[in-house]
């Protein structure tokens, strides 16, 4: 019977609600809930096919109505006019974020080739912000020795990144 009864109103309820909404999708899971109420009536059955009919329209209205209201409490915006926002700063935008991982990888693998003093030495003046007097102290070489590793090493990788880029 439930189904009889879709195939008999579900098209015109469907027409009814897509003009009352913003969406083809909300009108469709309107018109679910409408069908899911109407099944749940148990005395539908026994009510003369006008009365029934009058019953379902009601339950559509009334159902287009909660929608409204859910939608006043939780208000909700399409995804495409969310997208220009969502990545408004290109840098964190997923293909930005896939290449800055690219070139994390490609740095990782060329610091991997330096000797493991010069490595040390880069890894505590930028991972952890320390200062040529404090890395001098820790690996036992003098300021002015420690600041020409950071810059010989900076070099060497500037040239491994220039002959990668002219193959």
């Amino acid at each position: 019977m439930a189904e009889e009864l879709f195939h008999c109103h579900a098209p015109a309820i469907f027409a009814f609600l897509r003009r009352q909404t913003s969406s083809r999708e909300d009108a469709e899971d309107i018109l679910l809930e409408v069908f899911t109420a109407v099944i749940e009536q148990k005395r539908l059955g026994l009510l003369p096919q006008s009365q029934q009919r009058q019953l379902i329209w009601k339950i559509a209205r009334n159902k287009l109505v909660d929608a409204y209201r859910r939608n006043l409490r939780r208000p909700s915006s399409s995804i495409e006019l969310l997208q220009d926002d969502l990545f408004a700063d290109d840098e964190q935008a997923p293909e930005q974020e896939l290449l800055r991982l690219e070139e994390y990888a490609q740095l990782h693998a060329k610091l991997q080739k330096l000797p493991h003093l010069q490595r040390k030495i880069l890894s505590l003046r930028f991972n952890h912000e320390m200062r040529s007097p404090q890395i001098a102290s820790l690996v036992g070489k003098s300021e002015a020795a420690v600041r020409a590793i950071i810059s010989r090493t900076l070099n060497q990788l500037r040239t491994l990144y220039r002959e990668e880029g002219e193959k």
